[in-house]
C-alpha cells in the first residue's frame, strides 16, 4: 500500500504544471542540503577538540547546552518544516484504510532533512568520543537517546503547527533563558544537565525519550486520524465576513480597487497575516551583521546583503507569491475586463509601500552609525527599482496555488514562510552584492553603495518598459497559470 502512495506522490510531482520550477528548486535545495551537511560534519568532528583547547570537558559542556540545541531545533521546525501534505479527499473514496494514510504521512516526516541533518553532527561527535576512549556502550546509548529527542521535536512540530503565536513564544523563552544565563540571574543548564548526563551514565535512561517518542507518535497519529473526515479537519472553514469600504482608495481609480482587495486579503487571512509578521522579523536580521556579534558577518561586503534583507522583508515574503495570493479566484478574475497592467501595478505599489515602511522602521540602525543606515537605504532603493520587478517577473513562472480557505486540519501545510521562498531570493541578492564589491574595488564602499542605489534608480526610470515586458510574459503564461491553479495538491 505504501508503494502505491509513493507512486501517487511521484505522479503528483512530475505532472504538476510547475514541474520545471519544482525541479529547479530541488536542485537549489540540494546545494543548501550539502552546505548544511558539511557545516554539521565540521561541527561534529571539531567540537570535541575546540572545547578541549578552551580547557572545557567536551561531553559535560555539550550536555549542558543541549537544552538550547533542542529548543532552537524546535523553533526552526515551527518556522520552516512543513507538516505532511497529501491530497486526502480523493483517497477517502478509494480502498485505502485511514490508518495507512496517517502512517504514510507520518513516515514522510521521519525522513525529513530536519531530522537527518542532526546525524551529521551527533554521529561524528560520538565517533570522536569513542576514539578518545569514552565507554562505547554509554556513547551509543547517549547518541540513540539524542536521536529519539530529535524525532520527539518532529512530532511536536506537527502537534503545535496550528497553534497561533507559538513561534514567538519559543523565541521569547530562548531569549529570556539566554539573557538570564548571561547576566547570571538563572542558569537553566544547571537544571537540565543532570538529565542529559544520566542519558550517558545510566544504561536504562535512554528508555525515557523512547517512551516519550512512542507517546508522541500515538498522540500525533490520533490527532491526524481524528481530522480525517470531510466534515472535520478537511472541511472548509467559514467565517463571518466584515465589510470594509476603504473609500479613501477610490481616488486612485483601478489601482485603488486592486489595493483595496489586497489590503482586505492581508487582514482577513491567517496565512497572509503570518507572512506580514515574518517580514517584520526581517527588520532584526541586520543585527547579526551590523552589531559585530558574528565576526564572519562583520564585513562591508556582507552589509549590503543585510541591507537588502532588512528593507525587503515584505518584498521577499509576500511579493514572492504574486499572483499566487489570488489563485483561488484567478480564473474568475481573468474572465473580467481587467487590464494586466493595472493588476501588476497595484502589486508593485503594495511592495513599494511595504519596502518604504520597512526602511522607516529600520531607522533604529542609526544607533550603529549613518553608514549602516545608508546601506539599508541603498538596499531599499535597489529593492524598489530592481527586485520589485524581479519578484513580479518570477510570479509569472512560479504558479504555486495558495489555498486561503485552508482550515486547521491535519493534512494542510499552512506555513507561509518556507525554504523554497528563500531560495528564490538568491538571484536577487547576487547582483547588488556584485555592484557593491565593484564600487568598493574601484574606489571605496561609498561608491559601492552608489552603484547599488543607481541600479535601483535606473530600474525605476525604465519602469514602464519593464512593465510592458512583464505584462507580455503574464499574458503568454495566462492559461498555464490558470491550469496550475486548478491543481490543489
Amino acid at each position: 500500500m505504501f508503494t502505491k502512495f509513493i507512486y501517487l506522490e511521484w505522479k503528483s510531482f512530475t505532472r504538476s504544471a510547475s514541474f520545471a520550477t519544482n525541479v529547479a528548486l530541488k536542485i537549489l535545495m540540494g546545494f543548501l542540503v550539502l552546505y548544511f551537511t558539511l557545516v554539521f560534519l565540521a561541527l561534529g568532528v571539531g567540537t570535541f577538540y575546540i572545547l578541549k583547547e578552551m580547557k572545557l570537558e567536551p561531553l559535560v559542556t555539550v550536555n549542558k547546552f543541549l537544552v538550547y540545541y533542542f529548543l532552537m531545533d524546535l523553533i526552526v521546525r515551527l518556522l520552516l518544516q512543513a507538516i505532511p501534505v497529501m491530497n486526502i479527499r480523493p483517497l477517502l473514496t478509494l480502498p485505502f484504510k485511514k490508518p495507512t494514510i496517517v502512517h504514510f504521512s507520518l513516515g514522510k516526516t521521519i525522513l525529513s532533512f530536519f531530522n537527518l541533518v542532526h546525524g551529521f553532527f551527533f554521529l561524528p561527535f560520538c565517533a570522536v568520543l569513542i576514539y578518545e576512549g569514552y565507554d562505547v556502550i554509554s556513547v551509543l546509548l547517549w547518541g540513540t537517546a539524542l536521536f529519539l529527542l530529535i524525532f520527539c521535536n518532529n512530532f511536536l512540530n506537527i502537534l503545535l503547527n496550528n497553534k497561533d503565536n507559538l513561534l514567538g513564544v519559543f523565541i521569547t523563552i530562548v531569549v529570556i533563558l539566554g539573557g538570564c544565563q548571561y547576566y547570571k540571574i538563572f542558569d537553566i543548564t544547571n537544571c537540565v544537565y543532570p538529565f542529559f548526563e544520566a542519558l550517558f551514565n545510566t544504561r536504562w535512561a535512554f528508555m525515557i525519550p523512547l517512551l516519550v517518542l512512542i507517546g508522541l507518535y500515538y498522540w500525533t497519529y490520533n490527532y491526524l486520524k481524528g481530522d480525517l473526515y470531510l466534515d472535520a479537519g478537511l472541511s472548509v472553514k467559514k467565517d463571518i465576513a466584515k465589510t470594509e469600504n476603504l473609500t479613501w482608495l477610490n481616488q486612485f481609480g483601478t489601482l485603488g480597487t486592486f489595493l483595496k482587495n489586497d489590503i482586505k486579503l492581508i487582514k482577513r487571512n491567517k496565512r497572509s497575516k503570518t507572512t506580514v509578521g515574518m517580514s517584520v522579523m526581517f527588520l532584526f536580521y541586520g543585527l547579526l551583521f551590523f552589531s559585530g556579534g558574528v565576526e564572519a558577518y562583520d564585513k562591508p561586503i556582507m552589509h549590503i546583503f543585510a541591507g537588502i534583507f532588512v528593507s525587503g522583508g515584505f518584498l521577499f515574503t509576500f511579493g514572492q507569491f504574486v499572483p499566487s495570493w489570488d489563485s483561488s479566484y484567478y480564473q474568475l478574475m481573468m474572465t473580467q475586463n481587467i487590464p494586466y497592467r493595472g493588476y501588476l501595478n497595484s502589486k508593485w505599489w503594495l511592495i513599494v509601500i511595504g519596502t518604504f515602511i520597512s526602511t522607516i522602521l529600520a531607522s533604529f540602525y542609526l544607533y550603529f552609525g549613518w553608514q549602516v543606515y545608508l546601506t539599508i537605504v541603498a538596499g531599499a532603493v535597489y529593492n524598489i527599482g530592481v527586485n520589485s520587478h524581479l519578484v513580479l517577473l518570477g510570479g509569472a513562472f512560479t504558479k504555486t496555488p495558495i489555498d486561503l480557505s485552508m482550515t486547521k486540519g491535519a493534512f494542510g501545510d499552512k506555513k507561509s514562510f518556507n525554504v523554497n521562498t528563500m531560495l528564490l531570493t538568491l538571484p536577487k541578492l547576487l547582483l547588488p552584492v556584485f555592484l557593491y564589491w565593484l564600487g568598493s574595488y574601484i574606489m571605496d564602499p561609498k561608491l559601492g553603495l552608489a552603484f547599488v542605489a543607481l541600479a535601483g534608480v535606473l530600474g525605476f526610470m525604465f519602469r514602464n518598459t519593464v512593465f510592458s515586458i512583464i505584462e507580455k510574459i503574464y499574458k503568454k503564461e495566462k492559461y498555464k497559470t490558470i491550469e496550475a491553479y486548478k491543481q490543489k495538491s
